[in-house]
């Protein structure tokens, strides 16, 4: 279980694909500093588990389902990454419930700069519209974020969302070198996606 508060910005150093996974090498002094065998970390969003380290690197397995569901598999020697160690009990949740189960993958549309901030406008997959609320809770590439503003259900235009990124989280984090045309992993909140299931099957059982 995350927060999504980054601790840290990591650096891809290798990712060696087979035909159906990959195994990551991420140099992260700070994520590895306390880390044993079978902890989790979030790279980007996505819950990886350790299974080798060194002093400022550690490997994961990541198996196809996530290569698919991810940005994951388009990361190349040198690319940064978010990264975040399992919260624990007992901490501040300074974000919201992020569990690093990824939904899908967004494309940045717009980039807006202001005075204080930057708005960023992503794309919604239809499966995931009536999840993002406004003023709700969204994970994008690992970072807890509010959404500030959602496209309107019935204008027949695709999906999006929008978010307002203070200076910290620019710097702090890979989404100030976002642009338009580049993906992010997106999670929405655990609790919608609960309701949305019961709902489902009430539906289906009346």
């Amino acid at each position: 279980m995350f927060t999504g508060i980054i601790e840290e910005l990591g650096e891809i150093l290798a990712l060696d694909q087979t035909a159906d996974a990959a195994v990551i090498t991420v140099r992260a002094p700070l994520a590895v500093s306390d880390a044993r065998h079978g902890d989790s970390i979030a790279v980007s969003g996505v819950c990886l588990t350790v299974v080798d380290q060194t002093a400022d690197t550690f490997r994961a397995d990541v198996m196809a389902q996530t290569l698919r569901m991810s940005t994951l598999g388009e990361l190349a020697p040198g690319s940064r990454v978010n990264l975040e160690r399992a919260a624990r009990v007992g901490d501040r949740l300074g974000g919201h419930i992020v569990q690093g189960h990824v939904d899908g993958t967004a494309e940045v549309l717009t980039v807006t700069p202001g005075e204080a901030w930057s708005v960023l406008r992503f794309s919604l997959p239809d499966e995931l519209a009536a999840l993002v609320v406004d003023k709700g809770s969204i994970s994008v590439s690992g970072v807890s974020l509010t959404v500030s503003a959602v496209s309107a259900p019935s204008d027949g235009s695709p999906f999006w969302f929008e978010v307002s990124l203070i200076p910290e989280t620019l710097s702090a984090t890979t989404l100030g070198a976002l642009a338009p045309g580049d993906r992010v992993n997106l999670e929405t909140d655990v609790l919608a996606r609960h309701v949305q299931r019961l709902v489902a099957l009430e539906g289906s059982a009346s």
